[in-house]
């Protein structure tokens, strides 16, 4: 496409500049003739068919080698003076007899009749004319057939690095089929179209592959967690059917499965809030809310379980910070990393939750003194079930800091994590035009 573009350019610039000087070099001819025929009625004004007769003459003498043609006949069209032996019968055409050379040749001649009916003839040859036409021709046909030579060699060189670039990509999918995601496609290091797709296509399959262990992580996980409680269920029941019933322990025995079976529960009501968090399907419930009620609320719900610990909850920061977004969601975010606080917190530690409105952002922060997280498990604490205790003795499913995650990606929130020095402060900071109400005002 581009050449026959570029060869359109051409050709038509070649045809453009075949006009352009025809016609220059026709209009020049034309008035070289006018000019003549001018002096020669000049003459014929001033002397009469003698002077006329006299001047002819000498425009032939002195014109013999450029191509001049002259002739004036009477009344029948004879012959009286001129280069020509006889009037043309076919002005039209503009090919006579060259003067003194027997062949015929092209010209372009202007007629004036005399006022006593003679007739006066003044042409010009185009040789000239018909010698650069002929070289524009040659230029034009050698331009289409190197036009052509050159798209069908680009073609072929086009066609090749496209069938191998292809090739390379069929046969590293072909890998990944027959022995698994490891492969990947090589790049040429030319960084064209071709080398883009392919680091595009190794992303993608980055990106599949972790998935992919995500997933196997996640199910190993759900086993795990999901094989001890109904394990315990099966046991009682089966301890239960060879025993004969009494009240009192039938109850415990109903009571403590069914506390089981909603953990459970609890483990699948999680993945689908999850899920449905990031399918984004809670945005239409979006409304003005305010981060530091939040706070105050999540705190207070927490007090006696810090109490219990013992560990001081606090709250502080700005008295109102407002955001658009979902408050429950909000309120479960910040309520599961206030339960991770105290629960990893360290006996008689603090526990600060913080609010504050930023200049584009509002910030609500979460801070411990506890023994914090290695900074090289940043990156995999907010996968789902991923438990940096790998004996999964201490209760809870692994799912808190998933949902946090969710919900910070639903109210597009970046979350930042610091080492408190000691502990470590979770933070999510919100987008927002508008954090506080004299902002709105």
């Amino acid at each position: 496409m581009a050449i026959a573009g570029f060869g359109a350019i051409v050709l038509s610039l070649l045809g453009y500049i075949y006009w352009s000087t025809t016609s220059y070099v026709a209009s020049r001819t034309d008035r070289v003739i006018a000019a003549e025929q001018s002096l020669l009625q000049a003459a014929y004004d001033r002397g009469g068919r003698g002077a006329l007769v006299a001047a002819i003459k000498a425009r032939i003498a002195e014109r013999a080698v450029d191509g001049g043609l002259y002739l004036l006949a009477d009344q029948n069209f004879k012959p009286i003076a001129g280069n020509l032996a006889d009037w043309p019968r076919d002005l039209s055409s503009g090919n006579f007899d060259a003067p003194g050379t027997g062949r015929r040749s092209s010209y372009r001649v202007l007629v004036r009749t005399l006022p006593d009916q003679w007739r006066l003839l003044v042409g010009q040859s185009t040789e000239d004319l018909e010698s650069f036409t002929r070289a524009i021709d040659a230029a034009l046909a050698f331009t289409l057939l190197l036009i052509a030579m050159l798209a069908g060699v680009v073609s072929i060189l086009v066609t090749r690095r496209t069938v191998g670039r292809i090739e390379s990509i069929n046969a590293t999918s072909r890998a990944i089929m027959e022995r698994g995601l490891a492969a990947r496609i090589r790049l040429r290091g030319v960084n064209d179209e071709w080398d883009e797709l392919a680091k595009n296509l190794n992303s993608m399959l980055d990106r599949i592959e972790a998935l992919m262990r995500e997933v196997r992580e996640v199910t190993d996980n759900v086993a795990h967690d999901l094989r001890t409680p109904l394990a315990r269920i099966r046991g009682r029941l089966e301890k239960a059917s060879g025993t004969p019933r009494k009240a009192e322990s039938d109850q415990k025995l109903v009571d403590d499965t069914i506390g089981d079976l909603d953990g459970v529960l609890r483990i699948f009501s999680s993945l689908m809030r999850i899920s449905q968090i990031e399918s984004a399907a809670r945005t239409e419930g979006f409304a003005i809310v305010d981060l530091a009620t939040i706070a105050r609320d999540v705190v207070e719900l927490f007090d006696a379980a810090a109490e219990q610990k013992p560990i001081t909850l606090s709250v502080a920061g700005d008295p109102c910070v407002v955001v658009t977004g979902d408050r429950d969601l909000l309120f479960d975010a910040v309520a599961n990393l206030v339960d991770n606080a105290i629960k990893y917190g360290k006996k008689n530690g603090m526990v600060t939750v913080t609010v504050r409105a930023l200049e584009h952002e509002a910030l609500i922060a979460v801070a411990d003194d506890g023994p914090g997280i290695p900074s090289d498990e940043f990156a995999h604490i907010f996968r789902r079930f991923y438990r940096l205790e790998r004996s999964r003795c201490t209760a809870g499913n692994g799912l808190g800091l998933s949902l946090v995650a969710a919900v910070a990606h639903l109210h597009r929130a970046r979350i930042d994590l610091k080492d408190n020095q000691p502990g470590l402060a979770f933070r999510l900071l919100i987008p927002s035009g508008n954090t506080t109400p004299e902002d709105r005002a």
